[in-house]
Order: C-alpha cells, then structure tokens, then sequence
C-alpha cells in the first residue's frame, strides 16, 4: 500500500529557499527502524512522520542518521500539508503529540504559527573545541542540554563563517547555534551546525529559535522579535516570547508530492 510523501521548504514564501522538510502521512505507526530508513533515503535534515490520533496526531522526526526531540520546520511543514490535504479544516489547529510535549500550530493570516517549548541557554565555559572549531572569538557561550548558543562579534562573522565540521562533530550535543545582532528588519542573525546529527549546516532551524528568543529577548528587552537565518538557503523566523514558551512563524510552500511504494 502506498504512503503519501511531500517535501515542503518552510520559513519561506519562496520555493528552494528556506528548509525543506519531508513529511510522511502514515495510517498507523511504524517501527523506528522503518523511519529511519526513510530519513537516510530522503536525505534532508528532517523527515516528519505524522500518524492520526483521534483528531489529533502523533509526530516523530529523523535526521539522515537519528531521532530528534524538536523539529520546528518540519511541524511547520506537517501541519501546512494536513491543511493543504484537507486532512484539517483550515480553521483547525494542528495538535501534534511530541517528544517535547504537545505542540499546536494555528493560521496566522499567510504564516504558519507554531506553540513550542523555550529552551533557555544557561551560560556555560564552553569545551576549548568549540573555539577553535569556529575559528572566531566567542562573546558569549551558553548550553541548553540540546545545543551550544554562541556570540560572535557582528552579522559579518556569522555570514562568513567556515567551522572545521569534524572537531564540532567530536562535541556531545546535538548541534551548535551561532548568533550575532542584526540589521534592518532582523534582531539577529544566525546559523546552525549539526554534524553530530548528520546535517553539517542546517538552513532554517526553527528549534534553534526556541533558544535564541529567550536570548535575544533578554538583551533587546523585547518579546516579539524576527530572526534571519543565514545560511546559503536562507530563512526568516518571526518569535513571540513569553516565558517558558516562544510561538514561532513563517511561510512554508510545498514543492513535491509523491508517494512510497
């Protein structure tokens, strides 16, 4: 029997930029062994597989090589593929039962809305790796038990920077965020490497948010903030933060449908 596939590139309006995400409909669970397989042959840095529970849904997402806790670009796309499949009303949330918790995405005009966790960065003396993989001088270093935050020093270093992927691979979390301020319209700037979890450099990482509003937050004493990430893709991320939770936005636009036999 055939399961329906898509690929949808999220924090964007524009398809082939932002983060492309598979998404996987299932009728019923499968076995972790299946899903990752899956992942590995999709080869993105998430494959999304949604099952139905009672009007809600049960999601689980893979990178090439593991099982994440948090994805945010690929809950977005899940929930803008139960939308545009009609398999929601567009007027009904997207309730996702999660390893982090229930997760709720709601329409927000043209954006997708997301309710996830805050994943505060507690300030750390980061391992002596983590410098000399970035190759840069670190402002500041936090550790949230999932990623390291690091400062940098502007915009222009975030842009440039080349880390040697294989020492940040060596380095026990599941990837590293680096930030600087922004200009213009963007708060911040950021990018995210996760050799560990099979992505060298992630485009638009919505869970990395989750970490950088509280953060950015804090310092521009501001709860509503935008964010740009700044890999070759490039996404934006707009942010409400409110304690212990940030709702997280942006576009997602689907670019394939198909289905595995």
């Amino acid at each position: 029997m055939s399961i329906p596939l898509y690929q949808v590139d999220s924090f964007t309006r524009v398809p082939y930029r932002g983060n492309p995400a598979a998404v996987c409909l299932l009728r019923e669970a499968r076995d972790e062994r299946w899903m990752q397989d899956v992942g590995r042959e999709m080869n993105l840095s998430e494959t999304a597989f949604v099952v139905p529970r009672g009007g809600e849904f049960d999601l689980r997402w893979f990178t090439p090589v593991c099982e994440v806790d948090l994805c945010g670009h690929a809950t977005l796309a899940s929930a803008h593929i139960l939308w545009e499949t009609k398999a929601l009303a567009p007027n009904q949330p997207a309730r996702f039962h999660t390893k982090s918790g229930l997760l709720t995405c709601t329409r927000d005009g043209d954006r997708i809305a997301m309710d996830f966790p805050a994943k505060v960065a507690k300030e750390t003396a980061p391992p002596p790796e983590l410098a000399r993989a970035l190759g840069v001088r670190v402002s500041f270093a936090g550790n949230n038990k999932m990623d390291w935050l690091v400062e940098v020093d502007s915009e222009a270093t975030v842009r440039a920077l080349k880390p040697d992927l294989a020492t940040l691979k060596t380095i026990p979390v599941r990837g590293v965020i680096v930030t600087a301020r922004g200009s213009g319209e963007h708060d911040f700037v950021s990018r995210f490497f996760a050799p560990r979890a099979g992505v060298d450099e992630d485009p638009v990482t919505g869970s990395a948010h989750c970490c950088l509003a509280p953060y950015w937050g804090a310092k521009l004493e501001k709860t509503e903030l935008v964010g740009w990430q700044a890999s070759a893709r490039g996404g934006e991320v707009r942010m409400k933060w409110n304690g212990d939770r940030v709702v997280l936005s942006g576009h997602a636009v689907t670019v394939l449908r198909g289905e595995l036999v």
